[in-house]
């Protein structure tokens, strides 16, 4: 799944409000901020602080 461009565009990071960017390896939308990577659960971005796996 692709997410378009004006969806990336309005997407932010729910911890920091940081911009997010999307990882098609990982099939989530990544904050190199905070180190926090959302995952994409049938093509719908979760976006839970709950449910962010932290990245190195």
């Amino acid at each position: 799944m692709a997410l378009s461009k004006e969806l990336l565009e309005i997407l932010a990071c729910p911890k920091c409000k940081g911009d997010l960017t999307y990882k098609e390896t990982d099939n989530g939308l990544v904050c190199d901020k905070c180190k926090l990577m959302y995952p994409i659960k049938d093509d719908i971005p979760v976006m839970l602080i709950e449910e962010a796996v932290e990245i190195k």
